[in-house]
């Protein structure tokens, strides 16, 4: 074959490979743009310790999120680190104990262990933003004291065993206070639902608004239960809100208004009885079925 003719095919034949990796083959520029950043999973200016234990902690490159500067972590509300679908779990008084796993946007995910409650059931499951309140800081499972068990792992499963959280990268045998951005700069409403229904009280149940999430408590103490319903657009800005409860073959008690922040608390007594419960923000309401009974 002429040398002409050679370097010819050659070349139509490199441009036909060039051609079919760019259409077939993964690129890293686009795996990169898909690449979540992680908040802490605390509330916008909580500060504890990030630890990460070498090599006595399992699995190895997890983080234990202790108090700091006296600050005390117990009952501490957990949000989400980036927005994904949340599962929850509850390994009763091995391991874990209450957790909850988020798959996120890039195919990674994160574990959050140890809960004192969780916003939702045991095998359910949820779409979170970065911020969302998904439970609260306790000792369930394999714990000897309060603290948040924490991990990011590939989207295969495999551990990250240097995460960066709020741009900090805790590395292997490194102890570091993180303080958190999450929902910083004016976006995320500045209270909780367990602050606006007071002591003693723990989120076991919420459901999505546009504009807002309403959330049901339970307080163990007394039997009473609280609704609240937190919004998350026009904060501080009053705007039509509602939350109401009501306990099985009793009347439904509601509080709505033009509030800027959330409406609520509603809170009755329902121990040993079946709720209803639920709210509104703008146009956009839920309105639960009879449940949490008992």
């Amino acid at each position: 074959m002429p040398a002409t003719w050679s370097k010819i095919l050659s070349s139509a034949l490199l441009t036909l490979l060039c051609a079919f990796a760019t259409a077939f083959i993964p690129q890293a520029a686009s795996a990169q743009q898909l690449a979540v950043s992680h908040k802490s999973p605390f509330n916008c200016g909580k500060t504890f310790n990030a630890n990460n234990w070498y090599p006595n902690h399992s699995p190895s490159g997890s983080i234990d999120w202790q108090d700091y500067g006296g600050d005390d972590i117990n009952g501490e509300p957990v949000r989400a680190t980036a927005a994904g679908t949340a599962y929850f779990n509850d390994a009763g008084s091995t391991s874990y104990g209450k957790w909850i796993e988020i798959r996120h946007t890039d195919g990674t995910r994160t574990r959050y262990a140890h809960l004192a409650s969780m916003v939702r059931g045991a095998g359910s499951s949820m779409s979170v933003s970065q911020g969302t309140q998904i439970g609260t800081v306790g000792s369930t499972g394999g714990s000897s004291a309060p603290h948040l068990h924490y991990e990011q792992r590939t989207s295969t499963g495999a551990m990250d065993t240097s995460p960066t959280v709020d741009g900090v990268t805790v590395s292997l045998g490194q102890r570091k206070p993180v303080t958190s951005t999450n929902g910083c700069g004016g976006t995320s409403n500045p209270y909780t639902p367990e602050e606006a229904c007071g002591s003693g009280y723990a989120v076991i149940d919420s459901a999505a608004l546009t504009g807002g999430r309403t959330y049901l408590l339970y307080n163990s103490g007394n039997g009473n239960n609280c609704v609240v319903t937190m919004k998350s657009t026009s904060l501080g800005t009053p705007s039509p809100v509602s939350a109401f409860l009501e306990p099985q073959g009793e009347s439904r008690t509601t509080d709505s208004g033009n509030y800027g922040y959330y409406a609520g608390p509603v809170r009755l007594n329902a121990a040993n009885q079946c709720v209803k419960w639920g709210g509104s923000v703008g146009s956009s309401s839920y309105t639960s079925p009879f449940e949490h009974c008992g």
